[in-house]
């Protein structure tokens, strides 16, 4: 597989016709990487709001336990998408790396 270098999206750059589709797939994945992180915070943020409720209910004090389990699923879901985003991230940025060649 051929690596392409991302451009600049500000700068007005020609992309050979034959790397268009490789570099605009890798910017839908890029995207995506983004909405994912995105979802893993809103998420996290229900979880969390949830949470506090429950745990501000006094007439049902039995199901406190309930809102510290909210708020513990909170915190795995925000490392989750975290260590996903930054995975993946990492693995584009190798990927996009320019191949190193051996001058022997």
């Amino acid at each position: 597989m051929r690596r392409v270098k991302l451009y600049n999206p500000f700068k007005t750059q020609r992309i050979d016709e034959k790397f268009i589709r490789e570099h605009l797939a890798l910017e839908r994945t890029k995207l995506a990487n983004e909405r994912t992180l995105l979802s893993y915070i809103r998420s996290s943020l229900y979880l969390f709001i949830g949470g506090l409720a429950i745990l501000q209910i006094k007439e049902y004090e039995h199901v406190q336990w309930l809102g510290y389990l909210s708020l513990f699923i909170c915190v795995i879901f925000i490392s989750i998408g975290i260590y996903r985003y930054i995975h993946l991230n990492r693995k584009l940025r190798r990927l996009l790396q320019p191949d190193v060649e051996d001058k022997s």
